[in-house]
């Protein structure tokens, strides 16, 4: 692994964020305005990008748009992608891996937080990933939701839902925050402190 510069974050305990992202545009300009604004966002606060390595779709412009602000950008691509030839050269890093297994882990490794941009079912899998890591204790980290023209509040919904109805505690609901700026993003994920990692079943239940 190559070895990475010494932090040269704005924020207190943030180093480098995990953005999660679609490989394609989407058919709304304003998902790809929303990852050119996070790019520069997460420069302009002297934070990193850690993402998944790709140059086509959302991925890409994060990717582009964070370089050229001058922020450390490390991309993780499965081989299988990188001989589709959708791997970004460009970057500060690029780490190739053997599985999309390995390329998560080595993702939440390096990152600090997460923001989750618009995107399809494999960008949703490794929101909820970390989500459920950060609930069980695996790591404590937050997860924000850039919920650009709100693509994501059905996501928002579903979350609620799963409290009411008795399979997420409220207390760990807040793992996972909204917002549509990306300032407010990263400020979220400065402030987050993950709740404690209880049993899941009480003595009661046994």
């Amino acid at each position: 692994m190559t070895d990475f510069a010494p932090d040269q974050s704005t924020q207190p305990g943030l180093k480098r964020i995990c953005v999660f992202c679609g490989a394609n545009p989407g058919v709304n300009p304003a998902y790809a305005d929303a990852a050119r604004a996070m790019g520069e966002a997460i420069a302009a606060r002297g934070l990193g990008l850690v993402y998944g390595g790709g140059k086509v779709g959302l991925m890409g412009i994060v990717a582009d748009a964070a370089m050229k602000a001058g922020a450390e950008v490390t991309g993780i691509i499965p081989e299988v992608l990188m001989r589709r030839e959708v791997g970004h050269g460009a970057i500060t890093h690029l780490h190739v891996v053997g599985t999309m297994h390995e390329r998560k882990k080595m993702m939440a490794d390096l990152s600090d937080g997460f923001v989750v941009l618009p995107g399809g079912v494999g960008t949703l899998e490794e929101a909820v990933e970390a989500f459920t890591w950060t609930q069980l204790g695996i790591h404590n980290k937050g997860l924000v939701f850039l919920d650009t023209d709100g693509y994501w509040q059905g996501m928002a919904q579903l979350f609620d839902h799963m409290v009411a109805n008795g399979f997420v505690k409220p207390e760990q609901r807040p793992i996972a925050s909204f917002t549509a700026d990306p300032m407010e993003a990263l400020d979220a994920l400065a402030a987050f402190s993950a709740p404690k990692a209880d049993k899941w079943v009480a003595p009661s239940q046994r």
